[in-house]
């Protein structure tokens, strides 16, 4: 037996799954919200001569009640988060703190955390320049008719790329995000929607985000070319002085002079410091791998508190 009242309305029953999913993920919870708003508003259009209470109660035993369609929600994201769960690697004993170090390397977020270091250096360019560029418009036409339709078509087009920008960050660090924007409710006119759109707060901080993202893709992206630079520049020392010391490699202001090969004995201590450059190399490059995962992680958790409806 349900716990509230049948709802009468499509608002009604929309506050009710939210009460039924409360605890859930924010993102789940924009998700489902959608999904039966999308639903309930489709069906109630296409029975013009009955009234909302009566299509609810029309369609109570194809969709569900609030408390049932939760729990669906519920069951389908376990098995959505099982499914893409990364398999943890197979090991017969607790591994050692070392060993736990270095199995960064077979950790595929670790890889696509890096990636999205670098990435973000054009996304926040981009964001910038959309956030810079749409609000400078639509300030300079607000005096113009066409500067409603042009505010409503910005604020819409920045909903669209923080929602790509959600499925990205899941794709990257497995963090749960909206895999639906959150629905624009019943028609209304374009005062009316432009007064929602200020009203709501998640406008303003999909903005915040977008303007972050400049000065953060530039941090993100000068650690990790420092990072990987250092780490390649120490591994391939070994092996160039290497060549040096076998007349493969010159320097850049003989080479032409010489034709001939050129050898050299390297010394003990040279071949200690090179080996010790080389595990300084595979250190930076271990640390960083860490470093990216972490900030893939906190950057999400960021996303997450300013991309997702708040209140879901």
């Amino acid at each position: 037996m349900n716990r509230n009242s049948a709802p009468r309305s499509i608002d009604e029953y929309l506050k009710q799954l939210r009460a039924a999913l409360e605890g859930e993920d924010p993102a789940l919870i924009q998700d489902a919200l959608y999904d039966a708003e999308e639903y309930l508003r489709a069906e109630v259009a296409a029975h013009p001569e009955k009234t909302e209470a009566d299509v609810l109660e029309l369609i109570a035993t194809t969709y569900g009640a609030p408390e049932e369609v939760a729990a669906a929600y519920r069951d389908t994201e376990v098995k959505v988060k099982a499914a893409l769960r990364t398999p943890p690697p197979r090991r017969s004993e607790s591994p050692s703190g070392l060993r736990r170090f270095f199995s960064v390397y077979s950790d595929p977020r670790a890889y696509t955390s890096l990636f999205y270091m670098f990435l973000t250096l054009a996304t926040g360019i981009f964001y910038f320049v959309v956030v810079v560029v749409g609000i400078s418009l639509s300030a300079g036409l607000a005096v113009l008719i066409i500067g409603v339709p042009f505010f409503l078509a910005f604020i819409g087009i920045t909903r669209v790329l923080a929602l790509g920008e959600g499925r990205l960050i899941e794709a990257i660090t497995g963090e749960r995000m909206p895999r639906r924007p959150v629905h624009p409710g019943p028609a209304a006119g374009w005062w009316s929607r432009i007064g929602e759109m200020l009203g709501d707060a998640r406008t303003w901080t999909t903005l915040l985000y977008m303007v972050l993202m400049l000065p953060l893709g530039i941090i993100y992206f000068v650690l990790a070319t420092l990072g990987v630079s250092a780490g390649l520049h120490l591994i391939f020392s070994p092996a160039i002085a290497f060549g040096e010391s076998m007349g493969w490699v010159r320097d850049s202001w003989d080479w032409p002079f010489i034709m001939g090969p050129h050898f050299y004995e390297p010394t003990f201590g040279a071949w200690v410091g090179s080996l010790f450059m080389f595990a300084a190399g595979v250190l930076i490059l271990t640390v960083l791998m860490h470093f990216a995962r972490g900030v893939a992680h906190g950057h999400a958790r960021l996303a997450k508190a300013l991309l997702v409806e708040p209140g879901s």
